[in-house]
């Protein structure tokens, strides 16, 4: 048996799991679907960025989280980091005996179906975008669309800083969005989570008549179905509990936490791996 293997049960927590806040938009979408379910997030908030970190190094911090979600008996583990899905996927369905979801077949599937012009744009992080994911993702559901994609590099430190509607944050947008825009794509992938939390600023940029795709709410579609199928759906009665942990600063992760997901954050803990 897989030494990780533990007993996880209907009465066991979704484990979701990314490299810093950015993951909660997933949270927030499984907390509206699944009211009943209980939720261990992970943010590795002393190691953040991962995007523009070495795929090694990447995959190896990968495996540091599952494992420790995994010791925690959780039934079934989200990936909520797109730069963790583009490169580390494999290895973390190698590790786990619990059935495993990404953010990238989720955005590319709500991406393909969302595109009317057959050019869709993808921003991510410079790991996730060299890695080809969403093309590769996308282009297996649609080969006949038309994918440009652009490195986003500062976003994630920015949203991290709490920076959501600052200027830097707004020229920084315009900036990256800039070549985009000379194409006509007509749906956007925001492929990180953090970059949902500057949603206004990419809306600004982008006008209108691009649609902005995000995978969370298709994550939670995602995750009942497949708790559904292996009958491991909490009673609608039941009491959910949410714990959240990370690796530094937890009173940053609360103070960005709580202004996203409109609640509190009473569990907050930091944890060592």
């Amino acid at each position: 048996m897989n030494p990780l293997q533990g007993a996880a049960d209907r009465s066991s927590a979704i484990g979701v799991f990314d490299s810093g806040v950015g993951g909660l938009t997933v949270v927030r979408a499984v907390m509206e679907r699944l009211p009943s379910e209980s939720i261990l997030y992970f943010g590795d908030t002393a190691r953040v960025p991962y995007g523009v970190k070495s795929v090694e190094t990447i995959v190896h911090f990968a495996g540091q989280i599952t494992e420790f979600l995994l010791r925690k008996r959780v039934k079934l583990l989200i990936v909520a980091c797109n730069t963790m899905s583009a490169v580390a996927l494999e290895v973390i369905r190698s590790m786990s005996p619990v059935p495993v979801l990404d953010v990238i077949h989720a955005g590319a599937k709500s991406a393909a179906e969302a595109t009317r012009s057959g050019y869709v744009a993808v921003i991510g992080t410079p790991a996730t975008i060299e890695s080809n994911a969403y093309v590769k993702a996308i282009h297996r559901l649609d080969p006949a669309i038309r994918v440009v994609s652009q490195a986003c590099a500062l976003f994630v430190p920015l949203v991290e800083e709490g920076w959501l509607d600052h200027p830097i944050t707004k020229l920084t947008a315009k900036e990256y969005l800039r070549s985009i825009l000379q194409h006509p794509v007509d749906s956007l992938v925001l492929g990180c989570t953090h970059y949902p939390l500057i949603k206004p600023v990419i809306r600004e940029v982008v006008g209108n008549r691009v649609q902005l795709v995000d995978s969370a709410e298709a994550m939670a579609q995602e995750a009942e179905r497949v708790l559904q199928e292996r009958g491991l759906s909490r009673p609608s009665s039941a009491l959910p509990e949410y714990r959240f942990c990370v690796t530094d600063i937890p009173l940053r992760f609360r103070t960005i936490g709580e202004r996203f997901l409109g609640r509190s954050l009473s569990s907050v803990e930091v944890v060592q791996l």
